[in-house]
């Protein structure tokens, strides 16, 4: 599946968003995608999952992975996917008084080789605490992947960073913005939504 059929896939699904919105970074941007509309088709779902397993298969190789980790809430529809089209058991982490932890009775194998896995990696921050939650339990943090990478290879996790397809969509500080964004009301469209 190539750049331009996963955006169709994004198009189709209405979850390729333009207009100013506020990023869970803080930083806004002129585009979103929104994620959590592209994964209601379980079949759109499925099949840029297995784009992207074929992915991580060919740069990992077979059977490299034995637990995809997610952080909550926009990791864990992708996480079923990816541990599904995997073959292997799919977890999440959640925020509990700000910080990643496991709950659900959710547990890490000593040693169990790990893929975080996101929708969508704008600055890596939560791809980073998940990583950090999943070496602090005894796994191994192998890689991320992630169907955007929205910082087009700028965000570093700490492991080598796998997306279905990068963007370069400009983000900026809220004191910094373009005239032409600045000229547009301010929406933030996550799960967090406006404070």
């Amino acid at each position: 599946m190539d750049k331009a059929q996963v955006l169709d896939e994004f198009r189709a699904a209405g979850a390729l968003l333009e207009g100013h919105f506020i990023l869970s970074s803080g930083l806004r941007s002129p585009m979103y995608l929104q994620c959590a509309r592209v994964l209601m088709d379980a079949r759109r779902a499925g099949r840029l999952c297995a784009a992207l397993a074929d992915k991580l298969r060919a740069a990992l190789g077979e059977g490299a992975i034995d637990l995809v980790v997610s952080p909550a809430m926009g990791g864990v529809v992708v996480g079923y996917e990816m541990g599904r089209q995997l073959g292997v058991p799919a977890i999440f982490v959640e925020r509990v008084e700000g910080q990643f932890t496991l709950r659900r009775g959710f547990d890490i194998p000593e040693g169990a080789r790990c893929l975080m896995v996101e929708d969508v990696v704008t600055t890596g921050l939560s791809s980073r605490e998940c990583i950090d939650v999943i070496g602090a339990l005894g796994g191994k943090p192998v890689a991320g992947a992630a169907l955007v990478d929205r910082s087009n290879g700028k965000a570093d996790i700490g492991v080598p960073l796998i997306p279905l397809i990068r963007l370069d969509v400009p983000s900026y500080p809220a004191d910094a913005l373009p005239p032409e964004l600045a000229a547009v009301p301010a929406v933030k469209p996550g799960s967090r939504g406006l404070k």
